[in-house]
């Protein structure tokens, strides 16, 4: 299992990973942060980006907040 910190910043024109922010990966998520909408968006993208299932991904800590604490488990 992996653990990293994650900046989000919904709302962007694209779904990327924008740089390394200090201790943070900032992540660019399409969806607005409404109903956990840019939380769902964004394991679907780094499902895609680390090339696993969306299941083994959790977001530890930070659901209602841009800072968050992301698990990928193999």
């Amino acid at each position: 299992m992996r653990q990293f910190n994650v900046k989000v910043i919904p709302n962007a024109s694209k779904n990327e990973i924008a740089a390394q922010d200090g201790d943070f990966l900032k992540v660019k998520i399409k969806a607005p942060a409404q109903r956990g909408k840019a939380n769902r968006e964004l394991v679907k993208f780094l499902a895609q980006e680390f090339d696993v299932k969306k299941s083994a991904i959790d977001i530890i800590k930070g659901e209602r907040g841009r800072e968050k604490i992301v698990e990928i488990s193999h």
